[in-house]
């Protein structure tokens, strides 16, 4: 990617060509009201900047990488892979808008780019642009803007700027359209433009605080911010779609998820997305007692919803690792219960058994790959020498101790090997596995089409596979989203058959609303928190 940036053409429409639009009401009011609605959650941001530019020239020389999958999870929960930052949780959708959209199943839809068309090569991607965008501070959004954004992070080297692919050219030939050029397919790259890379921001914006101010596109303005605390968003009037149902948006952080149910049962706010289950499950029982069976009447409504979230048993490949054995790593799946470890889990949403989950392009159900055996588990660990299956490593953090040692139990029904299980702080856990010092780790992996980290040798599974690495650049040679989703199929079976590591469930996640409150998503509110529907009454 580094090697081509010198090359890689960009231009088209002049930055001349914009035009003032000043603010108007030029949006159609859909079911509005001047109401506010309230919502908590526990990780109101620190800063409003999102432009992944940005964040690259402050980390400019502590990472060399352009997007490392080395990286673990955030300090709340180191062992969360491909966590979304709070900030762009928020405000994408919201205030900011990409060129391409995702809905409440994970499906591509438009978003700046009313539509595209790829060409039959997979390698020229045109996209037509929104007629009668403006930003909030009445710029006008062109594809001038789309291409000057998306200059920005290459030139950057923004973080997972390679999802872009190989780039060869991002031009503009007019005000409503961006063709952009590829040197190799990539049926990925749209749904790497509905996000942080795709994300349109104004070329000519100058004079803007972004840490604190915004200057988007999006259905709501920044009506106020105190950093860590409160957010507060209001309509925004000129609009180029549909306007937002509710005059303003107050987002208030509190403490823990506790806090956050004690105040959506009191009425301090409206809706809680992204509950832990422990709370949700509480919450949901007193809304019980209160109401109907399913969690809905009394006052709050707890709802559930699908994820791309995966939890995982992860193996250490390397060379010192036990889990480098194949046929040890083929026996612990059959040792271990992971169908019942899903049914026992207050956040599952079923049994995996493969990378992909549910929502993601490739998903097949695998779980009938490794049925629980032990007496199978038990044979073929026979075949080696008790000097060679002695002890196998278990690093966890304090988040997954009740999972580890049940696994540890399951394993330990056989003879050999016995289990030592470690659980870390998040300081010492982050260490252990950079450090490539463990055997066997429980984690997720949130993101969608994140299953390539596995054929990454440099990722901290260590795993190295021909058939799985020829499968895996089949997909990503695909000329077309169905292509790439039958050979992401192929992909995950070649993983699982070898057992690169133990799947165990995809995860729900939580929301809880007061009764009366409309529109509001359940599902997907790890990865995005779209408000523009959501009113009170």
């Amino acid at each position: 990617m580094v090697a081509l940036l010198s090359a890689l053409v960009w231009g088209g429409w002049s930055v001349l060509h914009h035009r003032i639009a000043w603010p108007g009401f030029v949006g159609a009011a859909v079911s509005s009201n001047d109401g506010t609605v309230k919502v908590g959650v526990t990780d109101v941001p620190e800063s409003l900047d999102i432009r992944p530019f940005a964040a690259a020239a402050s980390t400019a020389g502590e990472n060399g990488t352009t997007g490392s999958t080395n990286q673990l999870g955030s300090s709340s929960d180191v062992t969360a892979l491909d966590t979304v930052p709070s900030a762009e949780r928020l405000l994408i959708g919201n205030v900011y808008e990409t060129l391409v959209a995702t809905d409440q199943h994970n499906q591509l839809k438009p978003g700046l780019a009313t539509g595209w068309t790829v060409s039959e090569d997979g390698l020229t991607y045109t996209f037509t642009i929104a007629n009668g965008a403006t930003f909030s501070n009445g710029h006008t959004l062109d594809a001038t803007d789309v291409v000057w954004s998306m200059q920005q992070s290459v030139v950057a080297k923004a973080s997972g700027v390679d999802a872009l692919g190989d780039l060869r050219s991002v031009t503009n030939p007019d005000a409503r359209t961006v063709v952009i050029a590829l040197g190799q397919p990539n049926p990925t790259l749209p749904r790497a433009l509905a996000g942080p890379l795709g994300t349109v921001f104004d070329a000519e914006g100058t004079g803007i605080d972004y840490a604190t101010q915004s200057a988007g596109s999006g259905p709501f303005i920044v009506d106020g911010f105190r950093p860590g605390r409160s957010l507060t968003l209001k309509r925004n009037g000129a609009y180029h779609g549909t306007l937002a149902a509710s005059a303003a948006v107050t987002i208030a952080a509190y403490d823990d998820d506790d806090a956050l149910a004690q105040a959506v049962r009191s009425g301090a706010i409206d809706w809680a997305p992204g509950l832990g289950a422990d709370v949700a499950t509480t919450l949901r029982q007193g809304a019980q007692s209160e109401g109907q069976s399913d969690g809905t009447g009394g006052q709050v409504t707890v709802s559930t919803g699908a994820t791309t979230s995966k939890v995982l048993l992860a193996y250490n490949h390397g060379n010192d690792s036990l889990l480098s054995d194949e046929q040890v790593r083929k026996a612990f799946r059959h040792q271990i219960d992971a169908t019942g470890i899903a049914a026992s889990q207050q956040d599952s949403g079923g049994a995996l058994g493969g990378p992909i989950s549910t929502m993601e392009p490739g998903y097949e159900d695998l779980t009938g790959l490794f049925p629980y055996d032990t007496v199978k588990a038990q044979s073929m660990l026979a075949y080696f020498g008790d000097e060679y299956l002695t002890t196998v490593d278990l690093v966890v953090t304090e988040r997954w101790r009740s999972v580890a040692e049940t696994i540890k139990n399951q394993i330990e029904q056989g003879a050999r090997p016995r289990v030592n299980l470690e659980v870390l702080s998040n300081t010492d856990y982050a260490a252990r596995i950079q450090a490539g010092t463990w055997e066997m780790t429980i984690l997720s992996m949130n993101g969608t089409d994140d299953a390539g980290m596995f054929v990454d040798t440099d990722s901290i599974f260590h795993y190295d596979d021909a058939e799985a690495q020829q499968a895996y650049a089949s997909a990503r040679a695909a000329t077309n989203e169905t292509d790439y989703a039958a050979r992401m199929k192929t992909y995950a079976r070649a993983l699982s058959e070898d057992a690169a590591a133990d799947w165990l469930y995809t995860r729900v996640c939580f929301t809880a609303a007061r009764t009366g409150l409309a529109g509001y998503p359940t599902a997907m509110v790890d990865q995005r928190l779209p408000l523009a529907e959501v009113r009170m009454g």
